[in-house]
């Protein structure tokens, strides 16, 4: 491990982060709210720990270790977390403690867009568009985006991608070069974010609603700047701008990419992860829109659609926006929607849960059990898009599941030994977990509830669902410090 090249990289991505606290600042002169010290201060305070790390070592400049691009990511994460709590801390009207500060800022950088804030609507635009822009630098990684930038102080970034970028097929390249990867990924994600802002922009909301809505649609993040959420603009219009990039945040950015580049639509339906999408989004939804309707829960076939429509994609895609306290509605809905965020978006997405290619590859080797056990002697591939995956793959998603279960099982035990009954327990874990926001019971609106303890459980949720499982659990391996 070299410990000398680590500290320079979180040095180095520090500083890079201390820049982000000052479009807030502008925001804040722009509209004249009170706001604008704590970000100043915040920016000095990051800026200066981050040339304290990058000083001594500036000079020491080695190729990083796949070792060490899992510590680097764990611990920029936990870092970044740590250092963008500094404004909602430090704002005396939020009264907001330690671990409400840092929920609200892991929240926001692992787009999970859980909130203790309540009351946004009077909350300073300089703090709510840092929320917003917390989600949009959590939503592709920055560490991808690092990825692009650090190689121009000598440092390589493959170790990082390989980290860092979700899904089971994490060695699958854009471009022979990982920063030209690294950009073109950015390159769709900025393109999506300006294209989202102008869509609500023309769609009814005002400048700074757009662009904010926007971060946290694209990042499939779920932060409003009302508490409301989308509810509050009372717009098909806007809802069906939210739904679209949804749609499109979930999917995996590679098919945007080549997309873009082949100028096909095809390669979307060509591909099997993306037919399964929205094959699943669709049942739901005509599932949840069935009993909606003759629950009676709303006046109008309208409502019922787009209630319903609305509600399956952001819960599913893991956006967490609402239009409506989906968590009162009758019967099992509820509970199916919240399953439906294990399932999440597809690899290589903004989403969180486990992704679409990892249940479709579930399903599919159940499925080949189950023929085992009618032809014992057959061999039985695994096929994905008329692709045969290696035992290795198969092996790795029945591994990424077992800890998935263990890891949610046990950290929702925990969440009830806090005195939270089993529905809140439960559910809490799952949204932060999958990076998803409102749950079921007493943390269906907010967490603003919920004692410290249990906030800063589901803290190491969020982490452990951002990063998905193997990244943070292998530092706790002791084959890993072995190695």
């Amino acid at each position: 491990m070299q410990l000398r090249v680590i500290q320079r990289i979180l040095g180095l991505l520090l500083m890079v982060f201390s820049v982000t606290m000052l479009p807030p600042v502008l925001v804040g002169v722009i509209y004249g709210d009170g706001a604008i010290g704590v970000f100043l201060i915040g920016f000095l305070v990051t800026l200066v720990t981050g040339l304290v790390l990058w000083l001594p070592v500036r000079r020491f400049v080695r190729e990083l270790h796949l070792r060490d691009g899992f510590i680097v990511v764990v611990m920029f994460w936990t870092v970044l977390a740590l250092f963008g709590s500094v404004p909602f801390l430090l704002y005396d009207d939020l009264h907001l403690s330690f671990t409400e500060a840092l929920f609200e800022s892991m929240s926001g950088l692992t787009t999970t867009g859980a909130t203790v804030i309540v009351g946004l609507d009077t909350v300073p635009k300089a703090l709510l568009f840092y929320r917003q822009e917390l989600q949009w630098l959590g939503g592709m990684g920055i560490i991808v985006l690092a990825v692009a930038i650090l190689p121009m102080f000598g440092i390589g970034g493959m170790q990082l991608y390989r980290a860092e970028t979700p899904g089971p097929m994490k060695d699958n390249k854009l471009t022979p070069r990982i920063t030209e990867t690294a950009k073109a990924l950015w390159y769709i994600y900025l393109g999506l974010t300006v294209a989202c802002a102008l869509a609500y922009w023309a769609a009814g909301m005002s400048g700074f609603d757009a662009i904010g809505h926007s971060f946290s649609t694209v990042a499939i993040g779920g932060f409003s700047t009302h508490d409301a959420s989308i509810g509050y603009f009372n717009s098909t219009a806007i809802e069906g701008v939210a739904i679209v990039f949804m749609l499109l945040a979930g999917a995996n950015f590679a098919l945007h990419f080549v997309a873009v580049r082949n100028m096909r639509l095809t390669v979307y339906w060509a591909d099997a992860e993306f037919r399964a999408y929205i094959t699943v989004l669709a049942i739901i939804t005509v599932i949840t829109c069935t009993f909606l309707y003759y629950s009676h829960t709303f006046g109008s076939i309208g409502g019922v659609l787009h209630h319903g429509i609305f509600q399956v994609v952001s819960i599913g895609t893991t956006a967490g926006f609402t239009t409506a306290d989906y968590h009162s509605w009758p019967g099992f809905l509820p509970a199916l929607l919240l399953l439906l965020s294990f399932v999440g978006g597809c690899a290589g997405s903004t989403g969180g849960g486990m992704k679409v290619i990892r249940v479709l590859l579930l399903i599919k080797q159940g499925s080949r059990e189950i023929l085992r056990l009618i032809h014992p002697n057959a061999e039985i591939p695994v096929k994905v898009g008329g692709v045969c995956l290696s035992p290795r793959v198969i092996g790795s998603v029945w591994g990424f599941f077992a800890l998935y279960v263990l890891a949610f099982c046990f950290m929702s035990l925990l969440l009830a030994a806090t005195g939270l009954d089993l529905v809140t327990a439960f559910s809490a874990v799952a949204a932060c977990m999958n990076n998803l926001g409102p749950g079921l019971g007493e943390v269906g609106s907010n967490y603003a509830s919920i004692s410290p303890v249990a906030k800063g459980i589901l803290c190491f949720a969020m982490l452990l669902g951002r990063l998905e499982i193997f990244t943070l659990l292998v530092l706790l391996s002791p084959a890993f410090w072995r190695a």
